[in-house]
């Protein structure tokens, strides 16, 4: 059992911590994944999991967190902010689409959903990790697009949503309802090029 002391949150078997969680969790669901599996599969104690992470949910919470990271990271990354702000924003909603297709979104987006109802802080931390993140991200470009005259923006937390909407068009509905779950190149670039267009017709200066 944990006996509520922690140690640094990096190293090898902090990596090995990680990397079994995401295993386990992807493929049973998080009700479904237990202490003990998670650290076989990371190859380490129960003790060793137990100085990284005081519980089950706790894990579960850095492994999205560290996912919602990484594609915030690959959102902004190597992003020319010098030119024209329509290839700036092809460049985020085309990251927006793979990271809301990819298995590993699914899979949390359901796992949100089925545990919801009995811990809503999964749901809630989630939120505050992954789109409340990704929204400021976004309002931070929009504020450069607007200093540079490219974009007219009056409420950005709104304008930051209505561009994660128009990323989920189509798509979304057919991964929720299980139609579909795996996305060709052309319909995720359909997705994320209309979703740049639409955008820049409501909020572009044309300048």
């Amino acid at each position: 059992m944990p006996d509520g002391s922690t140690v640094n949150k990096k190293g090898r078997k902090f990596d090995q911590v990680l990397d079994g969680a995401r295993t386990v969790f992807l493929s049973v669901g998080y009700e479904g994944a237990s202490v003990d599996e998670i650290a076989r599969e990371a190859g380490v104690s129960k003790a060793t999991l137990y100085s990284y992470f005081a519980d089950k949910r706790e894990l579960f919470m850095h492994v999205a967190r560290a996912e919602c990271n990484l594609q915030a990271d690959r959102m902004t990354s190597e992003l020319d902010l010098d030119g024209p702000f329509s290839d700036v924003l092809n460049r985020i909603t085309a990251e927006m689409v793979s990271f809301i297709t990819s298995p590993f979104a699914q899979r949390i987006f359901r796992i949100c959903v089925a545990e919801g109802e009995r811990f809503p802080e999964i749901g809630q931390q989630f939120y505050e990790s992954g789109p409340a993140m990704a929204r400021e991200h976004l309002k931070e470009l929009f504020k450069l697009g607007v200093s540079k005259g490219d974009l007219a923006i009056d409420d950005y937390d709104l304008a930051a949503d209505q561009l994660a909407e128009l990323c989920k068009a189509d798509i979304f509905p057919r991964m929720v309802f299980s139609l579909s779950t795996d996305f060709s190149d052309a319909e995720k670039a359909r997705v994320s090029q209309g979703a740049a267009k639409m955008f820049l017709a409501r909020y572009g200066t044309g300048t």
